[in-house]
């Protein structure tokens, strides 16, 4: 029994992590800003583990009993949480309010699980073995869920699966612990029906979490729904309206089938086409292939080099008919190389040169996307150039956001780059900005590829003038290791949302 028992306190202990990691990747991949919505919802889940630690002392009778009811509401609340705050966010105006009320009665259940725990086993063990087995357990517990939930769980189950798999083992250690303590317990027959009612109800839920998620998501996204799937590393949702394909990542639109040929025609032409005989081109981020099927307009390049942190995004726009169509099967050519890596360190570690370098990684809402738009990483890039080479980076809005964009700018010249920022009107996101830079000066192409729809030679000295409005503004630099641009991010966005 004793082994038993320690494993039940390892498996709640995974059960209270899990739904902590299932409240700060939903309100990260919802809300945005990843570190302040991990920084509070784990703030507010230790203070009420303290609360619930507190109130266990109240609790001086039918120990069992209670402890197995606990692990019942924990399986409920916490096994449908995912699918609540989904719900909340789509068809709410409160979904901040629900998020920490859940995190404190989740933490308030979970700070009376251990305590409780210990007590049932005092008389089975001196205090010492007591106090060094359980805490040795629940430290595993919480080692295996923080492993088990990037590698295995978010990628193959997603978080509303995950979250009721979890409720299923809560419910689980409840039904186990009535046989293991029947002896102890009067009304164990109520509490079995209890708990198979609770597992009956989580495993209906499992097996609808398509349903409960494609609710949701119908009320967040305008259009119907073609593929959603939860990677290791994001949330990708792509909509169809009639021809027009959108890409959303973590609820942010990456792209419109209708007019990303503006985006991606401003991205690439203005800069490759300045570089005189280009042979070897970089793509950082770019993982839907639209900004390489640019490049392979050019015949003279030999090899384009695509480094994009997700599998499962490369692979999707390789292998999805109408995707695949979009880009022109640009993954597909002998000339592109698609390497699945984390761009800071691919950077730093590559010695390879190239002509052209395209940085298009999503805007900077949170710290591990901003250490993409910093000096340092700007000075890594700058060094795979060639003597005649430039880059070009995606710069958000220089309307909605020009604190941002002016802040990329200057974070830029600070590398040690000349820079070159214009702009260009998408109708799906409104104006939009790039900076273009390089150890040289720079001059307008006299000559662009075929088969462009948007871009002409005569087009692109306009792209450069900024209105008064869009005008440079003083900003610092986004340094690693203090990232003013998140914050000047959410404030340029909170602004146009107020």
């Amino acid at each position: 029994m004793g082994v038993l028992l320690f494993i039940s306190v390892l498996l709640v202990a995974a059960c209270g992590l899990i739904y902590e990691l299932v409240a700060g990747t939903l309100a990260s991949y919802l809300v945005g800003d990843s570190v302040f919505q991990f920084s509070t919802i784990i703030g507010t889940y230790l203070f009420a583990m303290g609360i619930g630690s507190a109130l266990s002392r109240y609790l001086n009778r039918g120990l069992v009993y209670r402890f197995v009811w606990i692990e019942l509401l924990l399986g409920v609340i916490g096994g449908f949480s995912s699918a609540l705050l989904m719900l909340a966010f789509a068809f709410t105006q409160g979904f901040e309010l629900i998020l920490y009320a859940l995190v404190t009665v989740m933490g308030v259940l979970v700070g009376l699980e251990i305590p409780l725990l210990m007590r049932i086993v005092r008389d089975r063990y001196e205090f010492r073995d007591v106090i060094a087995h359980v805490l040795t357990f629940d430290y595993l517990g919480a080692l295996g869920a923080s492993l088990l939930f990037p590698i295995l769980l978010v990628p193959h189950l997603g978080l509303v699966r995950s979250a009721m798999l979890f409720g299923l083992v809560n419910a689980g250690v409840a039904l186990w612990t009535t046989y293991l303590f029947s002896t102890q317990l009067s009304g164990a027959r109520t509490l079995r029906l209890a708990c198979a009612v609770v597992i009956l109800g989580l495993g209906i839920g499992m097996a609808d979490a398509r349903r409960i998620t494609a609710t949701a998501e119908d009320n967040i996204y305008a259009d119907d729904i073609i593929f959603a799937r939860d990677t290791r590393y994001q949330h990708l949702v792509l909509t169809r309206f009639k021809d027009d394909f959108r890409l959303f990542l973590n609820s942010h639109l990456q792209f419109s089938s209708r007019d990303e040929y503006r985006y991606h025609e401003a991205l690439i032409h203005p800069g490759l086409s300045a570089v005189p005989a280009p042979r070897r081109v970089l793509v950082l981020g770019g993982g839907d292939g639209l900004a390489v099927r640019e490049i392979l307009k050019y015949p003279q390049i030999e090899s384009v080099t695509l480094v994009d942190l997700d599998p499962e995004m490369t692979k999707l726009f390789s292998t999805h008919p109408m995707l695949t169509r979009l880009n022109d099967k640009s993954f597909l050519s002998p000339r592109v190389r698609v390497i699945n890596a984390d761009a800071f360190p691919w950077v730093d570690q590559n010695t390879d040169s190239f002509d052209f370098i395209v940085i298009d990684f999503p805007d900077p809402t949170n710290y591990s996307l901003g250490k993409l738009y910093t000096t340092a990483f700007y000075r890594a890039a700058a060094r795979h150039l060639s003597v005649q080479g430039f880059l070009v980076v995606q710069s958000t809005s220089p309307m909605f956001a020009r604190d941002s964009f002016w802040c990329i700018a200057e974070t830029l010249k600070q590398a040690g780059l000349q820079t070159y920022p214009y702009h260009v009107y998408v109708p799906s996101f409104g104006e939009w900005g790039f900076v273009l830079a390089g150890k040289h000066e720079y001059s307008p192409p006299t000559a662009l590829p075929g088969g462009l729809r948007f871009l002409s030679v005569e087009g692109l000295p306009a792209l450069f003038q900024f209105p008064p409005d869009m005008a440079p503004l003083p900003m610092p630099a986004n340094q690693l290791n203090n990232q003013v641009l998140v914050r000047a991010y959410e404030n340029d966005w909170k602004d146009i949302s107020h």
